[in-house]
């Protein structure tokens, strides 16, 4: 028995087949782009901190207000903690407002760090917030915050 290809096809992709081909579709096209969406500067803080508090104070984040290049800005975060096995600073973590990626970096303590201070150099797309969020070996979470203005910024994708 010979059945027409052109029966059997119709026959294969019915309505409710398109229907749930077309669904997927539309779910496969919609998924990269949450996938990839850039969290705000408010949920990158609360993903650090797992929904805890954030208070102000115990924390000092050093950046120019100024910034002729956005290219190599040079931050100094300090927190204040004894640094004893008690009471010590686990972790900082520096969040910025504009740029692609809200984390730009998480650095790890202990006891046996002897201060609680980390300096680097980020890059900063443009004028923006940064905020600097320690996190104590009593499970609580302090913060600074402070704005730059950039001259020539980096980080030139698309920041919308």
């Amino acid at each position: 028995m010979h059945q027409d290809p052109l029966r059997v096809y119709a026959g294969l992709v019915g309505r409710r087949q398109f229907l749930r081909a077309g669904m997927t579709g539309l779910l496969a096209i919609s998924l990269p782009r949450w996938a990839v969406a850039r969290p705000s500067l408010d949920e990158a803080i609360r993903t650090f901190t797992g929904g805890a508090d954030v208070l102000d104070g115990r924390v000092r984040l050093d950046l120019p207000p100024l910034v002729e290049n956005g290219n190599g800005v040079g931050i100094t975060v300090v927190a204040e903690s004894p640094m004893t096995e008690d009471d010590h600073v686990r972790r900082i973590a520096v969040f910025n407002e504009k740029n692609p990626e809200a984390n730009v970096a998480v650095f790890h303590l202990g006891a046996r760090s002897g201060r609680a201070m980390v300096s680097a150099r980020i890059r900063l797309a443009t004028s923006q917030v940064v905020v600097a969020v320690a996190q104590m070996s009593d499970g609580s979470f302090w913060s600074s915050r402070a704005s730059a203005i950039v001259t020539l910024a980096a980080c030139i994708e698309d920041l919308s």
